[in-house]
């Protein structure tokens, strides 16, 4: 098949639906598939090599759109709107997102998902000349809020629409009004255009046909896949990675022109590559002394505000006051106010060279990291649709405590790989901490289990054959 996968970038930080189509687009072409992957609004930022696509633009690129939002009867030439989609000048104004008001982001939602009266018809054109010219058999849209392209795509191409959800209700929530119950009527309206509608999960398939008022099973469950994680011994057979930079700022996310990018967001990763900071030592940690670990952005909705201070109780009130905690991931420029806020609240606690913080790591760093947990948490305070780095943990065979509900149940029932506990209660968590970290035995075998189901249902090439199965009839109802 000829497949072409439409995905916001984000300019700056990893974000998992990002590596997700990524993923699926290499393993789809090993198969032997011809695969685009083509990026919208933004450049990808992957801790990966990225499929490359031979002359594809970025499309809807952020400035571009950004200018024809706030000046809808300006025409620039064809060479300027050129320039104004270069990489570098994208990933430069992908900083500046933290300039944007919700009221621009419900402006932009709301025009994408009515896009036939926006004033971005030059960009769907050029979406559209593309499409016609490369013919591809499935258009694979990476988020919902790309529905609103889809009635203008089939007047002018023979192509079946497959539609991902990849967390689009928080982004939606958080919209001011009208914007917020607009957008949510026209996704509604819009969504039906699709030929095949995917979630991560099952949890996050119920949760939006009953939003949507779709029928029941019309969201097929498509979970992501990680690719393996190296080894502990393979680790220590690689060179050493470089030393760290310490930049002073690291990279913000993308302009608020990419709604779809802002969905996606709370399935981050790190972005530019910083290291760890010195305030709790080294990378490596005394492997001797269980270590709590955090892989996601540093910010409230992911729970790092409940993961600090379950550590502090876990420290001051239980049975492992020598434990250590270990925060990376991604942080912008918007996310520093709460992680000193977090650092000043260790330092009151008497903690502060027990925490050591990695903002912004590259892959190899991650996989280091990763493999110097002995539990690891991500408490997310709002439901989330899947969280790939639950799966990167259990690929790296860290056992993992979790909040009950969203699709954490769902993985950890289907991998048997870890606890759940009472939703935003940094004492539950602690306690579960506490239980597994006097029971290694128990360690040894949750994080057997998560490697098991890592590579049995969490897999690339578990989530490209799950693909297939759903897109093959789409294209040869006989199949």
């Amino acid at each position: 098949m000829n497949i072409a996968i439409l995905t916001p970038g984000t300019g700056s930080y990893y974000c998992g639906a990002c590596m997700r189509d990524n993923a699926l687009a290499k393993s789809l072409h090993a198969a032997g598939h011809e695969v685009s992957l083509l990026p919208m609004y933004l450049p990808l930022q992957l801790d990966e090599e990225q499929l490359p696509t031979a002359g594809s633009p970025i499309f809807f690129g952020g400035i571009n759109v950004f200018l024809q939002q706030k000046l809808p009867r300006l025409q620039l030439p064809r060479f300027l709107h050129k320039l104004l989609n270069n990489t570098s000048l994208l990933r430069s104004a992908a900083k500046r997102s933290h300039m944007t008001s919700a009221r621009d982001h419900g402006e932009m939602a709301l025009e994408m998902l009515r896009i036939e009266d926006s004033p971005f018809g030059q960009e769907m054109q050029q979406l559209i000349d593309w499409l016609a010219r490369e013919n591809p058999d499935i258009l694979v849209l990476g988020t919902a809020l790309q529905a609103g392209m889809i009635r203008t795509l089939r007047q002018h191409l023979d192509v079946k629409i497959i539609c991902s959800f990849q967390g689009e209700d928080s982004f939606l929530d958080g919209l001011p009004e009208p914007y917020k119950t607009d957008c949510w009527n026209e996704l509604t309206a819009r969504l039906p255009d699709a030929d095949l509608l995917i979630s991560p999960s099952r949890f996050y398939a119920d949760l939006m046909r009953c939003r949507l008022d779709l029928p029941h099973q019309a969201i097929e469950v498509l979970p992501n896949g990680v690719a393996p994680l190296q080894s502990d011994r393979e680790l220590q057979l690689a060179p050493e990675p470089p030393p760290p930079s310490h930049a002073a700022l690291p990279p913000e996310p993308p302009l608020s022109t990419s709604p779809s990018a802002e969905a996606s967001a709370k399935e981050d990763h790190s972005p530019a590559r910083h290291g760890p900071e010195g305030d709790g030592g080294a990378l490596g940690t005394d492997a001797k002394r269980p270590v709590i670990g955090y892989f996601a952005r540093m910010i409230r909705e992911k729970g790092v505000h409940h993961l600090v201070e379950a550590f502090i109780h876990l420290r001051k009130k239980l049975d492992h006051p020598d434990a250590r905690l270990h925060i990376a991931g991604a942080v912008t420029a918007g996310d520093e106010k709460l992680v000193a806020d977090l650092k000043r609240q260790l330092a009151d606690a008497g903690l502060t060279d027990q925490v050591t913080w990695s903002p912004n790591v590259s892959l190899e760093e991650k996989q280091q990291i990763l493999h110097g947990f002995t539990v690891f948490s991500v408490p997310a305070t709002y439901p989330e649709a899947f969280g790939l780095y639950l799966i990167e943990a259990l690929a790296a065979g860290i056992p993992v405590v979790q909040p009950d509900g969203s699709s954490f149940r769902e993985i950890i029932a289907q991998s048997e790989a870890g606890r759940l506990v009472e939703p935003n209660q940094p004492v539950a968590l602690a306690e579960a901490w506490n239980e597994l970290l006097s029971q290694p035995d128990e360690l040894e075998r949750l994080g057997t289990n998560g490697r098991r189901a890592a590579n049995e249902y969490y897999s690339v090439e578990a989530m490209r054959d799950r693909f297939l199965a759903l897109a093959e009839p789409l294209v040869d109802p006989g199949s």
